[in-house]
């Protein structure tokens, strides 16, 4: 079962991007994003859609224009995660069959986005909407709706997102920060995954 946990790795590198990567995928991490703001983005993508692309979910983040999203499926990434809601960049990432995760913070956002064709949304910055912003917009998206809390949610309040409807999370410092080693990526990453599984249960 793939959890719904997604990887944000904003300032990797193309040298420790396979390390890290295998790190998060042997933790059960198995979704995983290269923010474009990264150093060569693209060529991290690139190594790890042609290593792991068979058995991960790998893509791009902070993609805010269409040209990136060709750029991004160009190299083999097949999902798109953006900050903001650009129909512009929904409709591009669906007319290549990747997969769209576009930043929604209101109602108006969050209808747009799957009117364009999203896969799920990104609730960001989570911390801002907060879990009671989230319960309220609940009630008015399609049933099914899948709703990922982005910034100011982790292992220490996963329970309460759940609680408030959050079907899965984008983690980012909570799980690498640039300089960290595989190895502590890995551990990070374990410990996530438990929290996670302990906030289902």
């Amino acid at each position: 079962m793939t959890l719904p946990l997604i990887a944000i790795l904003r300032g990797l590198t193309p040298a420790e991007a396979p390390a890290v990567t295998q790190a998060l995928l042997d933790a059960g991490i198995t979704q995983i994003e290269v923010p474009l703001n990264s150093p060569d983005p693209l060529e991290s993508i690139a190594l790890l859609a042609k290593k792991f692309g068979q058995d991960a979910l790998i893509g791009a983040g902070t993609v805010l224009s269409p040209d990136e999203v060709a750029a991004v499926s160009g190299v083999g990434g097949k999902l798109i995660v953006s900050p903001n809601c650009d129909v512009d960049v929904i409709a591009a990432t669906k007319a290549r069959g990747m997969q769209s995760w576009p930043g929604i913070f209101t109602p108006t956002e969050a209808l747009a986005a799957l009117k364009a064709g999203a896969d799920g949304l990104k609730l960001f910055p989570g911390a801002m909407a907060g879990t009671t912003g989230l319960s309220a917009m609940r009630a008015i998206l399609p049933k099914g709706t899948l709703v990922y809390a982005v910034g100011g949610a982790g292992p220490e309040n996963f329970a309460e997102w759940i609680k408030a409807s959050a079907d899965g999370f984008g983690l980012g410092s909570a799980l690498y920060k640039p300089g960290m080693t595989a190895e502590d990526v890995g551990a990070r990453a374990r410990k996530i995954v438990a929290a996670y599984q302990d906030a289902i249960r």
